[in-house]
């Protein structure tokens, strides 16, 4: 099993279990520049659809009837 959690450690015992286990190989500890990472073809598309929402507000749809077209699938 693997995944990722961002965790804020509030206890200093807590910081010393966390120094163990990375000891042991059980945790890695990622540099925050690594954790947000984002690719640049998402930053690309983000930007991409801004401007043409930017462009075209008329394709723009309030959250209301987002969601009325989930449910009518």
């Amino acid at each position: 099993m693997s995944a990722t959690y961002h965790i804020r450690i509030k206890k200093e015992y807590a910081a010393a279990i966390i120094e163990d286990l990375q000891k042991k190989d059980a945790v890695e500890l990622v540099p925050e520049e690594e954790a947000f990472d984002v690719p640049q073809w998402q930053k690309d598309e983000v930007r991409s659809r801004i401007e043409k929402y930017r462009n075209n507000p008329e394709l723009l749809i309030d959250e209301d009837t987002f969601f009325s077209m989930l449910n009518e699938d």
